[in-house]
């Protein structure tokens, strides 16, 4: 039987399978909890046995590098941190707009104002958030490599890029880990990147496991969401999509009720047992979900569960790609939806 609590490699840290995504305590999906609520997931997740915490300089145009390095600075040598560069926010016209910049320049300010907030000295996975397509990616990831040699930071990262891309950047500098959104729904890396991460020994990072709480059964009414929810912009969110797709959960929150578990438990699981070397960091603004996370790498599924999950929610099933128009043309991934 697989021990799938055992650590996971990136770089040269180990951390648990199961990691926290911090962007949902800041940014993106309506209004985020108070401060109280946010700090209660980062110092319960830690407590929990959370080893890897993971943010960027996006997140609410740096409030949530913020909280993080405010609330667990003190507590450093307990996880492994993450974040990200590339793509943060701007001033037009009086708002903060997000805007792509993978030039070395953006890249050395988002770090030392990343170092500054996160209240460290180094960070130990640093990620290109998106490849600016008006970069060359290895002059980007050139720009990681002299962060890298500097000692700003100790591992380089790279987020939705295509298999050649990671190719590419791999032959400029290593290249430790691969995130890119992954989940029952979203099979996207599966066309090549997961097998690119293999060959090569980057880690994968799955990002979005519980396909935005789709997955966890809890959003029923897509109508209810904020208007600042960035699933108001995804079609499979849309109104005309969601019934269709919330149909298929029945037999699947079925088959986890059967295996003893939440919906969100069963798609971590599913990932778990499938990647033995894969990382994931579901994100949450409950502590009780955020616990409920972690004890999903509890959870052993056999091969007939894992492709009976895969049927319920196989690709020609759902309906709407995973992002807009212009999402989509701002990602490198292979598409499939």
């Amino acid at each position: 039987m697989k021990n799938l609590n055992s650590k996971r490699s990136i770089a040269h840290f180990q951390v648990n399978p199961v990691g926290l995504g911090c962007m949902n305590l800041s940014h993106a999906y309506g209004v985020p909890p108070t401060r109280a609520e946010a700090e209660s997931v980062l110092l319960g997740a830690l407590d929990t046995g959370y080893d890897f915490f993971d943010t960027a300089t996006l997140y609410g145009f740096g409030a949530n590098e913020t909280l993080v390095g405010e609330v667990l600075s003190s507590q450093r040598n307990r996880f492994t941190l993450a974040s990200k560069c590339g793509m943060g926010g701007e001033l037009e016209g009086g708002k903060m707009t997000r805007v792509i910049d993978g030039s070395p320049a953006k890249i050395r300010a988002q770090c030392e104002a990343s170092l500054k907030r996160l209240k460290t000295d180094v960070i130990d996975l640093y990620y290109l958030h998106r490849w600016d397509k008006k970069v060359p990616i290895e002059e980007s990831v050139g720009a990681l490599a002299d962060l890298q040699r500097a000692g700003k930071i100790q591992s380089i990262g790279l987020s939705e890029v295509s298999a050649t891309t990671l190719r590419k950047a791999y032959r400029e500098a290593p290249i430790a880990a691969v995130q890119t959104e992954y989940s029952l729904w979203t099979r996207n890396p599966e066309i090549a990147v997961l097998d690119a991460c293999q060959e090569l020994g980057v880690a994968f990072v799955a990002f979005s496991p519980v396909a935005r709480g789709f997955l966890g059964g809890e959003l029923r009414n897509v109508n209810a969401l904020a208007n600042n929810d960035i699933r108001k912009t995804m079609p499979r969110f849309l109104p005309e999509n969601y019934p269709h797709n919330l149909a298929l959960l029945t037999d699947y929150l079925a088959l986890a009720q059967s295996q003893g578990c939440t919906g969100a438990q069963l798609a971590l699981a599913w990932m778990l047992n499938k990647h033995p070397a894969l990382v994931t960091i579901p994100g949450t603004t409950q502590v009780q979900h955020m616990r409920d996370n972690f004890a999903a790498s509890q959870i052993q599924l056999d091969a007939q569960s894992i492709v009976a999950m895969e049927a319920l929610l196989d690709k020609a099933l759902i309906k709407g790609n995973r992002y807009n128009a212009q999402a989509r043309s701002e990602v490198d991934t292979e598409e499939d939806l």
